[in-house]
């Protein structure tokens, strides 16, 4: 990818490293302007990596939350292809500022994260977006994967400025309050054989339905949790790679649909 800056270095062991080359050498082949951004949030330095679609027009934004495992070349790599399909993604790295020593450590890292600051690492990156990308047309969606999949349904509930939600095997919505200050259509993709997600679907769906909001979970047959990134691999089994298949053809209608919204 041209005009890289790694202003943020992630220390994983060499296997958790070399697990993800495939999705390393995706994202070094794309012709996408693809960059790293340093913005406040409170006293804290956030860096965020930023992909910008090739079009003439500006483009709306989808904020990117990482899974649980931290911002992976893998996440760096959905942000390239969001913007293959014409959103400018961003994702914010919520353990700026932490190291760790492989993927176990990001997990704990992650886990222990105060919501409070990850609110706030999210509200600063949804500002960013919104007055400091000039590109941007004011338009913002979220979407996240496995711990941010979660997220996701959480600030559905947190930001009246997002458009659309896109939670990808993220527990939901568990409350009424919460249910009811979401402000913009979720849209859920889950996978068959993740029973830990997707027994928070139906509490959801009855949630959601009584306050007047709009909730589509879809349920991928055979697909596990993780299916967008094993199905991208190599080595990924044929089930999550008809699920991540089929998950895009859906996205890439709904992201057509919010180029569309007011």
């Amino acid at each position: 990818m041209k005009n890289l800056v790694f202003a943020v270095v992630l220390l994983f062991s060499a296997a958790g490293a070399s697990a993800q080359d495939w999705a390393k050498a995706r994202l070094e082949k794309s012709s996408r302007h693809g960059e790293w951004v340093e913005f406040k949030s409170g006293e804290r330095t956030i860096k965020a990596f930023v992909v910008y679609p090739e079009r003439k027009d500006k483009a709306p934004v989808v904020l990117v939350i990482h899974e649980i495992f931290g911002l992976t070349d893998w996440v760096r790599g959905m942000c390239d292809q969001l913007a293959e399909n014409g959103v400018i993604a961003i994702a914010p790295d919520l353990l700026s500022g932490q190291t760790y020593a492989d993927i176990d450590g990001a997990r704990k890292a992650i886990s222990a994260l105060p919501k409070e600051q990850v609110k706030a690492d999210l509200d600063a990156t949804s500002e960013y977006a919104l007055t400091k990308i000039p590109a941007a047309n004011g338009i913002l969606a979220v979407c996240g994967f496995c711990w941010g999949g979660g997220w996701t349904f959480q600030y559905a509930s947190m930001n009246p400025k997002l458009k659309a939600a896109y939670s990808f095997y993220g527990v939901a919505v568990d409350n009424a309050q919460d249910a009811a200050k979401i402000a913009c259509p979720v849209y859920g993709f889950n996978a068959e054989n993740d029973a830990r997600v997707d027994e928070t679907i139906p509490k959801a769906e009855e949630l959601m339905k009584a306050a007047g909001k709009k909730y589509e979970p879809v349920i991928y047959k055979g697909a596990g949790h993780g299916f967008m990134r094993e199905g991208e691999m190599p080595t990924g089994n044929e089930a999550n790679k008809k699920a991540r298949d089929d998950a895009w053809t859906r996205w890439k209608k709904l992201l057509a649909e919010l180029a569309n919204s007011k």
